[in-house]
């Protein structure tokens, strides 16, 4: 066996039915690594047609369209070991198949053995588990191809396979029997979604404890980029080797594809050299670099010409304001202002905020019962970030609504009597005009709610929710709030001192009902805690009440008040469900979510958890 080999991972950003962009970035991360002289080169998972293709895995066509376009990217395999990452449809069944390619030639293909089907995942709609230990022979373009559970030769090492899931089997990684039979290193092509800590539990779990149990060298190279619009991918790649990191990439590039490649001693793994590392893995930074890469995905491969955004002032739109300037920020200074401008097909800048202007539009929509206080905040914000600022007031559209329901009513709307219908028209009010100037612009409506409105509906259908793409609804109040004043800090944003002073208000009533959101639904910080249990790890109302009462956090709070904010929850819980299912598309940022086309499914009607919060009121 040689001593040392060079090993590489390449993270590619793909997209679902764009064969031209994903046949290019494979082919050019494959000559960058021949360059450098790489000799095994592993790409993520379903890397020629994506991830993301959902029930387009169940045709005929998709499986063969990839099989048909691996054919433009063999010849560039000479010289090198390529495996890349493709569905393959064997009578009438698709699998998850990572193709070995050695001089031009295809050497065989192993399939994924323990499929995804928690969380964001539905692989078993879409594939079927290879048995363990099974090989069989196919045939294609006159060439007969060993496939399924795969060992391979080559370079003077043994290597074999873990795909994504199948490392986080604990009692079933393939891993085990890969090394009975004496393979030198494991490579896990992963379409492993983005989610704040992930990375460093990947490393742990997968990289060093798969290296150490497996005494080999260990490679994982993760999917890069908003795919498919949802999912972020980090495009993480790390190298590990008997219990030890050996070297980690930068995650989150809004380049094409990333190469990272290691120098493995296999003869004698302690002279295997250990490379520093440069990622930054803290939560504040890495919720900044995912929604940067996201939102510089989503407006890429839309082919939208910016954004808009009804700017209120608030915590939350002015979080979306921030996340597109961040994005312009990171993604011009990775790339470089012409490319980045080029990439987006707009026309070239000499400055970021420059820009700004010619991405994000936003706009003050003011009612009588909105205050100097958000006007300013906005105002001063967008001027801040370089976007172009629009004040206007809609309490004529507002009063024209009202006198046309007062008419058919035949009485006066009061807030006593009709509150929540007053607050609502208020937001409805807001949402044709915005949508107006995202049409007329060709632009991406963002919508600015988050994941603990989401939770309780403490939103306005067709108004606050408004928009194609909600790029916080996936985060909670209390981190949104701390985001916040850590980028005015540490990013200098000083245009967000503005909202940072403010109090979190929906600004709906008039001014001498002082109305806040948590006056209105509970404490955030209540709120966030309840919903983990609930929602997250699925405990009861009762579950629920033990495990809050007996935290020492909570000591303060008395009982039978507890009770209560847990008994709002779940009711508002049960009766938004319709709400939630009509949000506007949203990122994963986090370990949970309540978007019921990714994370979390529950019935629209149900019985609200009535029997379950009477058993509740009665302890």
């Amino acid at each position: 066996m040689s001593n040392t080999l060079r090993i590489g991972g390449a993270t590619v950003n793909q997209t679902p039915l764009d064969w031209t962009n994903n046949v290019t970035n494979i082919i050019a991360a494959i000559e960058d690594a021949k360059r450098e002289n790489v000799r095994i080169l592993c790409f993520p998972e379903l890397s020629l047609t994506g991830y993301g293709c959902e029930d387009l895995f169940l045709s005929d066509w998709l499986s063969e369209r990839a099989w048909s376009h691996l054919q433009e990217i063999i010849p560039h395999c000479d010289s090198i070991t390529a495996c890349i990452g493709l569905p393959v449809r064997i009578d009438g069944i698709t699998y998850n198949g990572v193709c070995i390619i050695q001089n031009k030639k295809i050497i065989g293909i192993t399939f994924k053995q323990n499929l995804a089907r928690d969380g964001v995942h539905y692989e078993p709609r879409w594939f079927d588990a290879w048995p363990v230990g099974q090989v069989k022979e196919i045939v294609r373009d006159g060439q007969t191809i060993r496939v399924g559970d795969l060992i391979y030769d080559a370079h003077g090492i043994k290597f074999g396979f873990e795909i994504c899931e199948d490392a986080w089997r604990k009692e079933k990684r393939p891993g085990y029997r890969l090394a009975q039979q004496g393979v030198n290193l494991i490579m896990n092509p992963s379409a492993s979604h983005f989610a704040m800590g992930k990375s460093e539990l990947r490393e742990k779990e997968v990289v060093i404890d798969g290296s150490k149990l497996f005494t080999c060298a260990y490679l994982f190279v993760n999917l890069l980029g908003n795919e498919a619009g949802r999912m972020i991918y980090d495009g993480d790649i790390i190298f590990g080797q008997q219990g030890k990191i050996l070297k980690l990439n930068n995650r989150l590039s809004t380049k094409s594809f990333n190469l990272q490649w290691c120098d493995v001693n296999f003869g004698n793994p302690s002279l295997t050299n250990i490379h520093p590392i440069t990622d930054n893995k803290k939560q504040n930074e890495e919720f900044a670099r995912a929604a940067s890469l996201a939102l510089y995905d989503y407006l890429r491969k839309s082919k939208a010409k910016g954004f808009v955004l009804s700017l209120s002032g608030g915590a939350d739109s002015s979080l979306c304001a921030v996340l597109v300037a961040e994005m312009v920020r990171r993604a011009s200074n990775e790339l470089g202002l012409e490319k980045f401008c080029t990439s987006l097909d707009i026309p070239k800048s000499e400055n970021v905020k420059s820009i700004v202007k010619q991405l994000l539009s936003c706009a003050y929509q003011g009612t009588r019962n909105s205050s100097n206080a958000t006007f300013t905040s906005a105002k001063e914000l967008a001027e801040s970030l370089g976007a172009e600022f629009h004040p206007w007031e809609i309490d004529e559209e507002v009063t024209s609504y009202e006198t046309k329901i007062e008419k058919a009513l035949g009485r006066k709307l009061t807030w006593d009597q009709d509150d929540i219908a007053k607050q609502n028209i208020q937001a409805r009010a807001r949402s044709p005009i915005i949508w107006m100037l995202a049409n007329i612009k060709r632009a991406v409506l963002l919508t600015t709610s988050n994941r603990s409105e989401g939770d309780v509906g403490y939103a306005t259908m067709d108004g606050d929710t408004s928009g194609s793409l909600a790029p916080i609804a996936g985060i909670d109040k209390p981190f949104i709030l701390q985001w916040l004043r850590w980028a005015e800090k540490e990013l200098g944003y000083t245009g967000l001192s503005y909202v940072n002073n403010l109090t979190p208000t929906a600004e709906l009533r008039p001014s001498d009902k002082v109305q806040t959101d948590e006056k209105d639904l509970m404490p955030y910080s209540i709120l966030v805690e309840i919903e983990k249990l609930a929602i997250r790890d699925r405990k009861s109302p009762i579950e629920v009440f033990h495990l809050m009462s007996t935290n020492s956090s909570n000591k303060q709070i008395q009982k039978d008040q507890l009770k209560e904010y847990i008994k709002k929850f779940f009711r508002l819980w049960a009766a938004n469900q319709w709400k939630r299912e009509r949000l506007a598309p949203s990122f994963h940022f986090d370990d949970l979510n309540v978007d019921p086309r990714s994370w979390c499914r529950f019935p629209i009607l149900s019985g609200s958890f009535k029997h379950e919060l009477e058993e509740l009121d009665n302890l």
